[in-house]
């Protein structure tokens, strides 16, 4: 999963590019989550991918409105 780097001066490239990789994260560790017994790791991926949710969102919210969601 290599993150592209875009020649692109569009913010919304990079966010469309930057979304697809939180997903893929996101989805990996929910995947992970079933595959160990530690709980400190799965406690880990879990919020990891809770993180990762809030962080689409942003993005989300900034390909829909065009607005700076951070500020």
């Amino acid at each position: 999963m290599a993150i592209e780097d875009l020649k692109s001066s569009n913010p919304y490239v990079h966010v469309e590019n930057i979304s697809k990789h939180l997903r893929e994260l996101r989805i990996h560790c929910h995947e992970d989550v079933k595959k160990v017994n530690d709980p400190k790791a799965k406690a880990l991926f879990e919020t990891t991918e809770e993180v990762l949710k809030g962080l689409e969102m942003a993005f989300r919210h900034y390909r829909e409105n065009g607005e700076d969601v951070m500020g």
